[in-house]
């Protein structure tokens, strides 16, 4: 079993401290996918700049795959500026350093190496939506994070996605349970065979087509919930490949989500700057 997360990575930069950890989406996804047991790649555009090196150095230290990522001159890792509230993590802004940001295409290059996976992870930070039907003819599962902003929820935008991807996750904390029934069966209705909502202390709810599912929350006293969500996820998916059950996958993420907020940073390797 192999997965890869695909597209953006960033350094949340926690301001308070003046310490940087990798993260971004798709980065998080590799190294959580790692930690579950299973052989991960990160397939990207990494900056050749400080924050970049962090990034592709702390996924080979964890042996996430990172060889069809070279360092690239001229592009500027993404900053996400963070502050910690007694645990929980709240981003503040962000910025780029020199140069610019580049979005990962997949170009005809990457198609014999992305269909040596078993699960190709992709989602709305890194500007995906545009790239995600090019995945369609590979045999592999195919998953999207459209995170929790309403832009990402549009007829348009859904309908760019939904029809080839195999599970979806919305994050959900501000919405009733009305919208996200709503967004669930749109999703759905327009090919996605899964639609997972996380909400949060409120727990998960995933949708079948059939079936509403109701997921499993394990209250710890965080040290930093960066990264929960993304975890939790990233653990759920793991689980379906191998095969468990709707209920084993929720517990086997929410544990896993748990322990991932006893670390500081997404996943540790944190850097002064």
């Amino acid at each position: 079993m192999k997965v890869i997360g695909t597209g953006d990575n960033v350094v949340d930069r926690y301001i308070d401290r003046r310490i940087m950890f990798p993260g971004g989406n798709a980065v998080n996804f590799a190294a959580y996918a790692r930690r579950c047991g299973v052989e991960s790649a990160y397939l990207g555009n990494i900056a050749d700049d400080p924050e970049g090196h962090l990034v592709k150095e702390s996924l080979e230290e964890l042996g996430v795959e990172v060889s069809e990522c070279p360092y690239m001159a001229g592009l500027a890792t993404e900053r996400c500026d963070v502050v910690l509230n007694e645990g929980d993590r709240q981003f503040v802004g962000s910025t780029y350093g020199p140069g610019t940001w580049k979005p990962f295409t997949i170009g005809e290059e990457h198609m014999d190496y992305l269909a040596g996976f078993d699960l190709i992870h992709c989602g709305c930070y890194g500007e995906m939506a545009d790239e995600i039907h090019k995945l369609e003819g590979i045999d592999a599962m195919k998953t999207y994070d459209f995170s929790c902003e309403e832009e990402y929820r549009t007829d348009e935008y859904l309908e760019k996605v939904c029809p080839y991807i195999d599970l979806a996750l919305f994050s959900a904390e501000e919405m009733s349970e009305d919208e996200m029934e709503t967004v669930m069966r749109k999703a759905h209705d327009l090919g996605s065979g899964l639609v997972l909502v996380t909400m949060g202390t409120r727990g998960q709810l995933l949708w079948d087509g059939e079936i509403f599912h109701r997921g499993k929350v394990k209250l710890i006293e965080a040290v930093d919930t960066m990264g929960a969500g993304d975890s939790f996820f990233t653990a759920f998916a793991i689980s379906l490949l191998r095969g468990l059950e709707y209920e084993a996958a929720f517990e086997y993420a929410a544990d896993f989500s748990a322990k991932t907020c006893l670390t500081e940073g997404a996943f540790g390797f944190g850097k002064e700057y």
